[in-house]
């Protein structure tokens, strides 16, 4: 299965705030924030979750395409960085006069987060056409349509529905800027949607859809619950829950999500069901939030499938053993 990502490519500013963020508000005085809070570090790494997933995917051996724009710093180093692990970067516009989007979050002691993001050269991703893409690059089986220029998501959604290319939604931090119309275009028949806890409410919320018409539109919801692990549902079947792999050791939440993803894709790219999928993107999640970092995790296959084995037992661990070892 080749496996097309669409969304965001940044840089991450990431920030460590020693307290709770909780501690720093004042009930009555919300309507009018005024804060500045002394972090105690400060990480560059390589971001965006268009690029997060894609680099999980090529380090578990598959060649995915990343679309998407950057800036023009974008091959100073994220490109090769990139391509060292697996990735076609053939799909990436890079603007003539932006920046790479960048994205600037701190957390705190209890694992919150706040985070803000600039588009820079994101905001030209609109312009990529998939169709041309697939024309030039070669055909795709599968499309991701991530966090991006909200325009460019829901180009990438029609030109997906337009080309009868399977894909999947996972508009998950735009969800708070897109309008119902948007929201309801976004859920245009894909394959998976993906989002988090907060996310399956709020998804509700801006589409006006209950949760069975939404599952209606989809064929499988996935829905991650950090420390609860991943619900799997689908119109006319039974939820799966499949819980998270234990003792994790969290450094950086940032970018768990997307590490997810990447294994739970991956799974399915080499015919595996769901609930395979959702343990080995808990096992590539692991990786994430035990670095700090969206794309510095390494991904060692046989101690990958170790923790899988030793977390979910050897039955559970099977049919990801033979993958791996080929890794």
């Amino acid at each position: 299965m080749r496996i097309a990502v669409t969304g965001s490519i940044a840089t991450d500013h990431l920030m460590a705030f020693p307290r709770k963020f909780a501690d720093q508000l004042i009930a009555e005085q919300l309507d009018k924030i005024s804060l500045s809070l002394l972090t105690d570090e400060l990480e560059i790494r390589h971001g965006g979750v268009a690029a997060n997933i894609a680099f999980g995917l090529g380090s578990l051996g598959l060649s995915p395409l990343l679309v998407g724009a950057a800036g023009v710093d974008f091959g100073d180093h994220h490109q090769l960085w990139l391509k060292e692990h697996g990735v076609d970067t053939d799909g990436v516009r890079v603007s003539e006069t932006l920046h790479t989007a960048r994205f600037v979050c701190a957390s705190d002691t209890e694992q919150n987060q706040i985070g803000f993001f600039y588009a820079g050269a994101m905001a030209e991703a609109h312009e990529i056409d998939l169709g041309e893409l697939v024309r030039r690059t070669g055909a795709v089986d599968l499309v991701v349509v991530s966090p991006n220029d909200p325009a460019a998501m829901l180009r990438h959604t029609r030109d997906c529905v337009a080309l009868g290319i399977p894909f999947v939604a996972d508009p998950s931090q735009q969800l708070a800027r897109l309008e119902r119309e948007e929201v309801r275009a976004l859920l245009d028949g894909p394959r998976y949607l993906f989002t988090n806890e907060y996310e399956s409410v709020l998804i509700q919320e801006r589409s006006g859809w209950t949760e069975r018409q939404i599952l209606d539109r989809v064929g499988t919801w996935v829905t991650t619950h950090g420390a609860k692990g991943s619900l799997i549902a689908g119109a006319g079947a039974e939820p799966v829950t499949v819980p998270p792999l234990p003792s994790v050791r969290t450094v950086d939440p940032t970018g768990a999500g997307d590490a997810f993803r990447s294994g739970f894709l991956a799974a399915l790219a080499w015919g595996l069901g769901h609930e395979d999928a959702a343990r080995l993107g808990s096992g590539v999640a692991a990786l994430a939030l035990e670095s700090r970092g969206t794309q510095e995790y390494a991904l060692d296959p046989r101690a990958l499938l170790e923790r899988l084995t030793a977390g979910y037992g050897a039955d559970a661990a099977r049919n990801l053993e033979p993958r791996l070892r080929a890794l």
